[in-house]
């Protein structure tokens, strides 16, 4: 008979390439997850995983039978859930990552109305970017996660949750107009903040530069949102930020925020979550208080302007 232990084993080894992290991820030991692999193994009378010095991967068995486990661990979680439902529980609690782009303007709204619905369900909000976070929740540290689009999503699932106008960001002092349109190739040279190369942003940024000719003076990296508004706020830097954390500076007064315009450029937003596993009550009412105030302040910036 098939054990739960043999199967999240399994599963933990295929999402992490390797033994060692998966016994990390399980709070197992190397030799142990072995031995739940290898007694599934012979279980099964199939070989799911190759094993060689540069790491591990499933076989074609081994892929095969990943989606059945998977599926398998997150129906016996919903089914968990939806008895706790029944019995008028709201159950288990809520650690969730989310980006900068959501901690400044959606985060604390959605945090309140969530808090006062649910006063006792204990909360972790982790703020980071798209590789941390999702490597996060695969481990099962977190129960989510909103991350751009594109992101590695080995061993996730993952649902839509905004799409999002990107906005140049710049000093009142630069004269362009609050909230008018912009073509970037049309202001000359920039100094530009962007975020590191392991954003998953990074890469869309310098590529639209590249193609729509967008002339860059000087490039800054950095990974902090808030020293990013300051810097902008109080020099001739500028930089580009999906809209939903522009929120803030709706009336022009620290910045001013102009959509890109010739052409457009969209940022789309996704939740992560294990794929092994449903979320629990708590997290999902979270997931939903946090989807809705996305979609307010989108509507109320989009109708400011």
């Amino acid at each position: 008979m098939l054990s739960l232990r043999q199967i999240r084993s399994f599963v933990a080894v295929v999402e992490e390439g390797s033994f060692t992290r998966a016994a990390q991820r399980e709070n197992a030991t190397q030799s142990g997850i072995s031995q739940h692999v290898a007694a599934l193994e012979e279980r099964l009378g199939a070989t799911l995983i190759e094993r060689a010095s540069g790491g591990v991967t499933p076989t074609p068995a081994g892929r095969a039978f990943y989606g059945h486990a998977l599926a398998a661990l997150r129906s016996l979680d919903a089914g968990r859930a939806e008895v706790a439902a029944r019995a008028g529980v709201l159950d288990g609690e809520v650690r969730a990552g989310l980006m900068p782009s959501f901690t400044r303007a959606a985060a604390a709204p959605a945090l309140a109305a969530f808090l006062e619905r649910y006063p006792h369900v204990p909360v972790e909000i982790v703020e980071g970017y798209s590789g941390a976070l999702s490597d996060m929740v695969r481990a099962g540290t977190l129960d989510f996660a909103a991350v751009p689009a594109g992101s590695n999503t080995q061993g996730l699932r993952v649902t839509p949750l905004a799409r999002d106008r990107e906005m140049l960001v710049s000093n009142p002092a630069r004269g362009l107009a609050h909230r008018s349109p912009v073509a970037l190739a049309e202001l000359g040279p920039l100094k530009m903040i962007v975020p590191g190369r392991a954003n998953i942003r990074r890469q869309r940024l310098e590529e639209y530069f590249a193609t729509n000719g967008v002339v860059i003076e000087r490039l800054l990296e950095m990974d902090a949102m808030f020293a990013t508004l300051e810097l902008v706020a109080c020099s001739d830097w500028v930089t580009v930020l999906p809209g939903v954390i522009c929120v803030g500076d709706a009336d022009g007064r620290a910045r001013h925020v102009n959509a890109l315009h010739e052409p457009a450029l969209h940022s789309e937003f996704v939740v992560v979550e294990p794929a092994r596993r449903a979320l629990n009550p708590a997290a999902e009412a979270f997931l939903t208080t946090l989807r809705a105030e996305i979609d307010r302040l989108s509507a109320e910036f989009a109708a400011a302007g």
